[in-house]
């Protein structure tokens, strides 16, 4: 599986290498990072992404992405799947920036393209959450074509399904 590649960004599937690296905090030599990169959520991407690649094998391409930007190449977030479609063909995501990055409408762009990838993958619908008082993350999901569908006391439920 290669990069998904949009207009401002590359998404590239994590490697092992790389998520070792994420899950330590050592940027590679030639890395770029933006500064606050890994975030502590990052971090444990990378270290679920690593206890999977050990249990059952590499989850590609429904596991993490690191987001870049093109312009300049920084690490500046993540998305990914937090496990292969169920037996009803779901899946869930998640998706984080760096506090500089957000607020450019980078996060929906890298949705709207694992979104993408999802439905060419077959996958019958995505969900996500977001807490109640996230309303960035909740316009993140909306403005990338997914919906709200319920909520608890503590998050709101959004999807998108798609005709088999």
């Amino acid at each position: 599986m290669g990069d998904l590649v949009t207009e401002r960004l590359v998404l590239h599937p994590m490697s092992v290498n790389e998520a070792e690296r994420i899950a330590t905090g050592e940027p590679a030599v030639d890395s770029s990072w933006e500064p606050g990169f890994p975030t502590e959520d990052d971090v444990a991407v990378a270290k679920r992404f690593l206890e999977r690649c050990a249990n059952t094998g590499d989850p590609r391409p429904f596991g993490p992405y690191v987001i870049r930007r093109r312009s300049d190449h920084r690490a500046i977030g993540g998305v990914d799947f937090h496990r292969p479609p169920d037996e009803h063909g779901s899946v869930t995501i998640g998706y984080g920036l760096v506090p500089s990055a957000r607020g450019g409408g980078y996060a929906s762009e890298a949705l709207r393209a694992l979104l993408s990838l999802a439905r060419a993958q077959g996958v019958a619908s995505v969900k996500g959450d977001a807490d109640h008082d996230n309303t960035a993350s909740q316009h993140v999901m909306m403005a990338a074509g997914m919906r709200p569908v319920g909520e608890d006391a503590r998050v709101r439920y959004f999807a998108v399904s798609w005709n088999p």
